[in-house]
């Protein structure tokens, strides 16, 4: 049998139900709930006569392992609820189950492998036997409510790693490894970027000034792509009536997640959770004439939602959410153009970190139209124009349904980071929906009303988002136009800091950021201090750099400093030094892969 990417799921929902069984032999009276495949694996959820711990988890494992060549062929038969309570009247979950099937009138299956019975919706063919025993493993032990509601029983949740071979799960724990080491919320602290506190609350993160430093480099680059193509910057407020949300439909999708406001007489507002409703009001404010479109408004402000704690994660998943958000309200003629336009700026934003691009078409789910705004006949043209505006770009942009918003399908920008692991960044969506829902127009050649559309465009998404995954990309390392700091200055001692005084002042003189590291401390440790901030450069400053009017420079990675001419050196006068810093900045060069240190080590 060969394991594909196609199969790779089958396989996975079949070993939770080994997982099931090697469980169920080694503690009698465990009672397996529920156990689907998940990315990257499978979990099994238990009640256990016993509590067990990740050290338990080799031994389950080498009972799977035991078992496994018993599990050569998969059967299946349709039974009635008698059956079930015959077979699993000592497991109350699966009878819940089984009792919530019959009375939705849907099927009752029974799969067996290995002599293992278990209740299922099904989708196993392969034979397990047949795979690498050592291509999956178990990994780790959790908590979890019984169908994630907390008033009921607290289940053991024992999670599993599964993949074609041995050698595809070794790479993912290498790279998960290599995660960890690089995880935003262990260096973001420790590189002195954010902070949160119990008296603020979870998923409120705290910028300090080099994180704000990096949160407004950031902001200035999207905003000189956007400015260059004709967007203007609008501000709106942080809260609103609930009548706006109703209108534009966010208030029936997403009421369970915003957090409301009651004022003192009585009315119910609501904190943003996104700002596109905001923006259709900016542009109902007047009539517009077709030779005024497009409308183009940028706006980067922050939006609130009420995520649940236990969703909380780092900067990846926060309550507060700071959005580098556009819309475009332009004729459907127009979209393609607009379209374009955004795309160059993706990529050109994206070009100076590193990341490749490719594309993916999220589309609405036709089995559930009841999740979109909208008839089926907007989504199909509006899905039609992305189709012809990727054939146009020429890229492979795979499909996937029910990934679209709510409102309009969307082109998403996946790109991988250093590591292997792919993000969904930037997007673009099409919306025919809230233009409709606003009655946006325009009046057109013929002096009549013409209904328009809008384009919904985030470069980096969420800032704390996109803020997680660089810093995890370039494990704090970040090229030299980013850094918070750019050139650390280090005088050997006090007696040269007047020299490394002229220097600082020259690249500030520039707009270079620099730190000047005084001898309060030993050499070394400063130079040390200035390696774990992962500073990109270090001039160290002494006698002989005094004398001959140069400075002796340490970059962070391993390449030599070059020249804006083109030379390569470590000692360049405080005139070559500077002209090659602001050259390096100004490109927006990414020197090395941030890997690529030292005996290829990140201090971490």
């Amino acid at each position: 049998m060969k394991i594909t990417h196609e199969n790779i799921e089958v396989i996975r929902h079949s070993l939770a139900h080994l997982l099931a069984m090697a469980v169920r032999e080694l503690y009698p009276g465990a009672q397996n709930a529920i156990g689907p495949a998940i990315e990257n694996g499978f979990y099994q959820d238990f009640e256990l006569p016993a509590q067990i711990s990740e050290n338990d988890l080799l031994t389950i494992e080498k009972k799977m392992q035991e078992l496994l060549p018993r599990w050569t062929e998969w059967t299946s038969n349709t039974v009635t609820l008698e059956e079930v309570k015959k077979e699993f009247d000592w497991n109350k979950y699966k009878m819940e189950l089984a009792n919530e099937f019959a009375k939705e009138k849907k099927t009752l299956t029974f799969y067996t492998c290995g002599g293992f019975v278990d209740l299922c919706k099904g989708g196993h063919t392969l034979p397990l036997a047949e795979i690498d025993p050592h291509s999956f493993k178990l990994d780790r032990v959790a908590g979890a409510y019984w169908r994630g509601d907390e008033k009921n029983k607290m289940l053991t949740r024992i999670y599993g790693l599964a993949f074609a071979t041995k050698k595809e799960l070794d790479e993912y724990l290498a790279m998960r490894a290599e995660a960890e080491k690089r995880d935003h919320k262990k260096l973001g602290p420790a590189l002195d970027l954010f902070t949160f506190s119990e008296l603020v609350g979870a998923g409120l993160p705290l910028w300090t000034p080099k994180g704000t430093l990096l949160r407004n480099t950031l902001d200035a680059f999207v905003w000189e792509l956007r400015s260059a193509r004709g967007y203007e910057r609008v501000e709106i407020p942080h809260i609103t009536k609930k009548d706006l949300y109703e209108r534009s439909g966010h208030w029936d999708k997403f009421k369970d997640e915003l957090f409301r406001i009651t004022t003192r007489e009585g009315h119910e507002f609501a904190m943003k959770p996104m700002n596109c409703p905001h923006h259709t009001q900016i542009y109902a404010r007047k009539k517009w004439s077709y030779r005024d479109l497009p409308q183009r408004y940028a706006n980067t402000t922050m939006v609130y939602r009420d995520e649940q704690s236990g969703e909380l994660a780092g900067l990846a998943r926060v309550r507060c959410i700071t959005q580098d958000d556009a819309h475009v309200f332009c004729r459907e003629s127009q979209v393609k153009e607009e379209f374009l336009k955004i795309w160059d700026i993706v990529h050109e934003f994206y070009g100076a970190i590193g990341f490749e691009l490719k594309v993916r078409l999220s589309l609405h789910d036709p089995k559930h139209p009841e999740k979109y705004l909208g008839n089926p006949s907007s989504w199909k043209k509006a899905e039609g124009i992305l189709r012809d505006i990727a054939r146009e770009k020429g890229v492979d942009a795979p499909e996937a349904p029910g990934e679209a918003a709510f409102y309009g399908p969307k082109i998403d920008f996946m790109g991988k980071d250093s590591i292997g692991r792919e993000w969904q960044v930037a997007t673009i969506q099409l919306d025919m929906n809230m233009p409709e829902r606003f009655n946006l127009t325009c009046v057109n050649e013929k002096s009549e009303d013409e209904r328009i559309v809008m384009l919904h465009a985030a470069i980096m998404g969420a800032i704390e988002r996109y803020l997680a995954i660089i810093i995890e990309h370039f494990a704090g390392a970040f090229p030299l136009w980013l850094s918070p700091i750019q050139v650390a200055i280090i005088p050997v001692s006090d007696k040269f800091a007047d020299y490394g005084a002229k220097v600082r002042d020259a690249l500030q003189k520039e707009g270079v950021r620099v730190e000047m590291k005084h001898a309060d401390e030993t050499l070394g440790k400063r130079i040390r201090a200035a390696e774990m901030q992962k500073i990109p450069y270090m001039v160290i400053i002494g006698e002989r750099e005094e004398k001959t009017d140069t400075v002796n420079v340490r970059p962070y990675t391993i390449a030599p400093f070059v020249t804006s001419d083109g030379k390569q050196t470590n000692e360049p006068s405080i005139n070559e030094f500077v002209a090659g810093i602001k050259k390096e900045i100004e490109g927006k060069q990414i020197r090395l892969e941030p890997h690529e240190r030292k005996n290829n080590q990140i201090p971490l």
